[in-house]
């Protein structure tokens, strides 16, 4: 039951940081939401069957399923990764001074007489 609401809430949270305007929102955002996967994931893996994975101590039935774990750890590294090329699509956005503004609108640096 824990574990449901803390995927609700972070869920909640990433969809609502994910549909704010700013691409370091969406970035948090997308963190938040796969980090409710991740939980997800775990929690269906069975959290209440976990026991020690050690031989000849507990009993081997109710030892933890290391699949899901191993799909988690993946994920973590997939995010990771997708999370530095959105930080960096974002610094890539915001330093392109030769572009115009969508609105029409040339850059500050050209409407001062700025110089390139």
């Amino acid at each position: 039951m824990t574990a449901a609401i803390a995927v609700g809430l972070l869920v909640a949270g990433g969809i609502y940081l994910v549909l704010q305007p700013g691409l370091v929102r969406v970035v948090i955002g997308f963190v938040l939401l796969g980090h409710a996967v991740n939980v997800l994931v775990l929690s269906a893996g069975g959290m209440d069957r976990r026991g020690l994975p050690l031989i000849g101590q507990g009993d081997p039935d109710r030892a933890a399923d290391p699949l899901p774990q191993a799909f988690v750890l993946t994920a973590i590294v997939i995010t990771f990764g997708i999370t530095v090329y959105l930080l960096a699509l974002a610094r890539a956005s915001s330093s392109a001074d030769d572009e115009d503004r969508p609105d029409g609108t040339a850059a500050a640096a050209d409407q001062d007489g700025g110089s390139r």
